[in-house]
């Protein structure tokens, strides 16, 4: 099986997307004070004022380049970097106020998968005890119970029981994977964050853990946070996408609309950048050049040094002087861009390489 075969899942009227935030993200700034050797020190701008929710039982892909901020959110998300600036509301609480046993409730309703199945897991612990650890640490049950819990997950993740008594260096990774699913579904999340869930396994088994993610949904009525590079993955699995550069949100949309009609340039760019599903390379470059150091961010637009819209329309002073409004984190479909309707309008842009 490849993504090119992977299932569509059917409907569960269950899961209501767009029935309200469940996480709510607003003004979340991250800045980093770093010292190199010889010199002065800098502070990187890891996230500049990121704003948006993530509804109920919906699946947010979060995409663009390495160093975007996508991973800083996620951290950010599940308290592993305090933000300079900000509030995270996770069903109305404020998670940054949390003490003590408030702190271990909330844990258990957010959960993460992490890109490296292999290397999240002890190698030297079994599957069981792997998969009862967060049980035994929030669940007040006897050996028994929780025995029949992890059995019942490793069937729900579609691992043998036989492997129960496995330790993980015996697995191979899409086994992993699933060891690291089970694990997170343990204490019956509401938010799953996936953090490149697949970038790490072969296709064939990143298909398989692509189905896997899109039935748990359905069966448990969770919700997903989705980063990934990988845009074949995003369109797969999410509902709406929001696009990142530079630590800014520059583009949100449902995700079909944000594949055919982008609003803003660097969305279009990655989306001609991406291999198509033979996986060819279009031979069509629009960018030129690395992003910005996020130490020293450019004046007005951030993207304008390396957009083709910018040289298309003469160099508008306005790109060069001035920020871009926010995306609205209600807003259905939107972009950071002065001139995103001409984004739109020019779909069909190609540049030759």
């Amino acid at each position: 099986m490849t993504l090119a075969t992977m299932h569509e899942l059917p409907g569960d009227p269950g899961i209501l997307p767009g029935s309200g935030p469940l996480l709510r993200v607003r003004g979340l700034t991250v800045d980093f004070r770093v010292t190199a050797l010889g010199r002065a020190p800098e502070t990187v701008h890891a996230l500049a004022g990121v704003d948006l929710d993530v509804r109920a039982g919906e699946v947010y892909g979060l995409v663009g380049e390495s160093g975007s901020g996508k991973t800083t959110l996620a951290r950010c998300l599940l308290r592993l970097v305090r933000p300079t600036a900000g509030s995270i509301l996770f069903d109305g609480v404020d998670v940054a106020r949390l003490r003590g046993a408030a702190i271990r409730r909330w844990r258990s309703q957010i959960q993460v998968v992490f890109q490296d199945p292999v290397g999240s897991l002890d190698p030297r612990s079994s599957v069981r005890d792997i998969v009862a650890e967060p049980l035994r640490l929030h669940l007040k049950e006897s050996k028994a119970e929780i025995d029949r819990r992890v059995a019942t997950l490793i069937d729900e993740v579609g691992l043998g029981r036989h492997l129960l008594d496995r330790r993980a260096h015996e697995l191979s990774g899409g086994q992993c994977q699933r060891v690291v699913i089970a694990r997170a579904l343990g204490l019956q999340p509401r938010l799953l964050v996936l953090d490149e869930p697949t970038s790490s396994l072969d296709v064939s088994v990143q298909a398989q853990i692509l189905n896997l993610l899109g039935q748990l949904r359905h069966t448990h009525g969770l919700t997903y946070m989705l980063i990934s590079h990988d845009l074949s993955v995003v369109r797969y699995l999410a509902d709406r996408i929001g696009v990142m550069y530079l630590g800014r949100l520059v583009e949100q949309g449902p995700a079909r609309e944000i594949f055919e009609k982008q609003r803003h340039p660097y969305t279009r760019a990655l989306l001609i950048a991406a291999p198509d599903v033979e996986g060819v390379t279009k031979r069509r470059v629009l960018v030129h050049g690395e992003p910005p150091s996020a130490t020293a961010p450019p004046s007005g637009c951030p993207f304008h040094p390396r957009c083709w819209l910018y040289v298309d329309l003469g160099q508008p002073e306005t790109c060069r002087t001035t920020m871009p409004n926010a995306v609205a984190p209600e807003a259905e479909h939107e972009a950071a861009c002065h001139f995103a309707q001409q984004t739109e309008s020019q779909s069909s842009h190609e540049v030759a390489q």
